[in-house]
């Protein structure tokens, strides 16, 4: 079963391209789907603490399954087979990036990315901005949520201002906005 876990997980972590979501239903093709391994629900549960513990959630869905079906062989198995293709691609990448980085065209390929990246990024984070400053992200003076929107003001401050710790700054947020929260 560990070869069958192993070669399943390759699998998951070479074709789930797009993020770790991506990766869940590989995942509950292989092991529920195809090598029954577990049930829907079995699968689910654990789905539901992946998403729930800190980290990419491809990882802690392989790391899940791999305690459940196999114990701490089954974690590594598993974990390993995940992370593998990617890790052997990023080495091909480097090792030809390092080779042809001073090449012209490597260069006008990195730097036409570069917008398309910025703004990839941009519009995650401002799509998180609405949702979390506005209910349901749908922007209206009467849809403000006004602790949160605080809240971001004064983290905002204090990392541009001050260069605060941004760990200190998630974990102060926390508290004073769960204060808030009983409070209001």
């Amino acid at each position: 079963m560990i070869w069958i876990l192993f070669f399943a997980f390759i699998q998951v972590g070479l074709f789930s391209v797009g993020g770790g979501y991506a990766a869940i239903p590989l995942i509950q093709d292989q092991i529920v789907n195809i090598h029954k391994l577990m049930t829907i629900e079995q699968f689910s549960d654990l789905i539901t603490i992946a998403e729930m513990t800190p980290g990419p959630i491809s990882i802690n869905s392989s790391t899940f399954v791999g305690m459940q079906l196999g114990g701490i062989p089954g974690v590594l198995i598993c974990t390993i087979g995940c992370i593998i293709p990617s890790f052997i691609i990023c080495l091909l990448l480097a090792h030809f990036y390092y080779k042809y980085r001073n090449f012209n065209g490597v260069q006008i390929v990195l730097s036409s990315m570069r917008p398309a990246v910025v703004s990839l990024i941009g519009s995650a984070g401002l799509s998180i901005l609405l949702i979390g400053i506005f209910k349901d992200g749908i922007i209206g003076v009467e849809n403000i949520q006004y602790i949160e929107t605080i809240l971001f003001a004064v983290c905002i401050f204090l990392l541009r201002k001050y260069k605060a710790n941004p760990i200190l700054i998630i974990l102060g947020s926390g508290c004073v906005g769960t204060i808030l929260y009983l409070l209001f």
